[in-house]
C-alpha cells in the first residue's frame, strides 16, 4: 500500500466560513487547519486500486480508515511513503517501507553546495536503480527481484551506509550542514528505505502513488477548489474510478457510460463491475444476444 498527500482547498473550512463554523462550535479540532488529498495505492493480485480522499484528515489517517475495513485475517500490509509521520496509519500494524527516491532528492537538492560527496552518493545509488529497472524489464517474480537486489544491491547500500556514519563520526561532515541533514534522513529510515533487500515485492519508490496525486494536483490548479465537503467526495469518487480504470488500461469515459448504463446491475453485483472485471461481464451479456440474433 502506497499513500501520500497533497494540499487542497474546500471553500467550507476556509476563510470567513471557517470563522463561523468555529464561533458556532461546529468544526472538530478547530485547532487543525490543514486540508488535504490523500492517494492510496493498493497493489493487489488483480492489479492495482487508485483510491483518493480530500479533507481535513492526512494520509495517515485515511490510510488508518482504509485498514480498518481490511479482512482482519489478512497480516499486516507492506507501506510505502515518505518519511514524514503523518503517514503512518496509527493503531494498525503495517511493514513500513520509505521511499528511496525521497532519500535520494535530498542530495540532488545539496548538490551545488557539496558536488564531491553528492556525486558519490548519487551514483551509488545509481546503481541501485538500474538493478531496480533490470528487475522489472526482465519482469522477474518477487523471489527473484529479492534475490538479484540482495546480489548487486546490498553490497552497494551497506558500503554506502558505512561511508556516510564515518564521514559523520570523523567530523567531516557538520551534522547540522545540508549535507549532514540529507545524510542522517537516511541513517535515521535505514530500515524502511532498505526493506526491498529483505522483503520480497517490497517496493523501493513511491512513484506509482505520487503519480495517482497528479491527477489531484491537475484538478486543483483547473477547478481552484471544492464548494463543500460533499463535492470533495464526489470529486474523489471520480478521480478513483477514473485513475483506477487507467491503471488496468481501460478507457475511464467507457468505463464510467457502462456503469451508468447497468446501475441496477451494479448494485446487485459490484464486484462484476470492477475495473477488471467489467470486460469479461460485457462480453458474458453480449454473447445471449449475439445467439439470439
Amino acid at each position: 500500500m502506497h499513500n501520500d498527500d497533497t494540499h487542497a482547498r474546500i471553500l467550507a473550512f476556509m476563510g470567513e466560513r471557517r470563522a463561523e463554523l468555529v464561533k458556532d462550535g461546529e468544526l472538530p479540532n478547530p485547532e487543525r487547519t490543514g486540508l488535504f488529498t490523500t492517494g492510496v495505492v493498493a497493489e493487489t493480485s488483480d492489479g492495482a486500486v487508485a483510491l483518493f480522499f480530500t479533507g481535513r484528515q492526512h494520509a495517515g489517517e485515511n490510510l488508518a480508515d482504509v485498514l480498518a475495513e481490511r479482512a482482519r485475517e489478512l497480516g499486516p500490509p507492506v507501506q510505502m511513503c515518505d518519511g514524514l509521520d503523518r503517514n503512518l496509519p496509527k493503531g494498525h500494524d503495517v511493514i513500513l517501507a520509505n521511499c528511496l527516491c525521497h532519500g535520494r532528492r535530498q542530495f540532488v537538492d545539496e548538490a551545488n553546495n557539496f558536488p564531491a560527496e553528492c556525486r558519490h552518493v548519487l551514483e551509488e545509488l545509481r546503481i541501485v536503480f538500474r538493478t531496480e529497472v533490470k528487475c522489472r524489464r526482465r519482469k522477474l517474480a518477487p523471489d527473484e527481484r529479492l534475490a538479484l537486489h540482495q546480489q548487486e544491491s546490498a553490497p552497494v547500500m551497506e558500503r554506502l551506509k558505512s561511508w556516510m556514519q564515518t564521514e559523520l563520526d570523523d567530523k567531516r561532515v557538520e551534522p547540522n550542514s545540508g549535507l549532514g541533514k540529507a545524510f542522517n534522513y537516511l541513517l535515521a529510515r535505514w530500515g524502511p528505505l532498505t526493506l526491498f533487500l529483505h522483503v520480497a515485492g517490497a517496493p523501493i519508490e513511491n512513484n506509482i502513488c505520487e503519480r495517482a496525486l497528479k491527477m489531484a494536483i491537475r484538478h486543483r490548479n483547473n477547478s481552484l477548489f471544492y464548494r463543500s465537503e460533499r463535492g470533495a467526495d464526489v470529486g474523489d469518487l471520480y478521480m478513483t474510478l477514473i485513475h483506477t480504470a487507467q491503471l488496468h488500461g481501460v478507457n475511464a469515459f467507457e468505463y464510467l457510460t457502462a456503469l451508468l448504463r447497468h446501475v441496477s446491475d451494479i448494485a446487485d453485483d459490484p464486484a462484476a463491475w470492477l475495473p477488471w472485471t467489467v470486460h469479461a461481464t460485457l462480453a458474458g451479456r453480449a454473447a445471449p444476444a449475439r445467439q439470439a440474433a
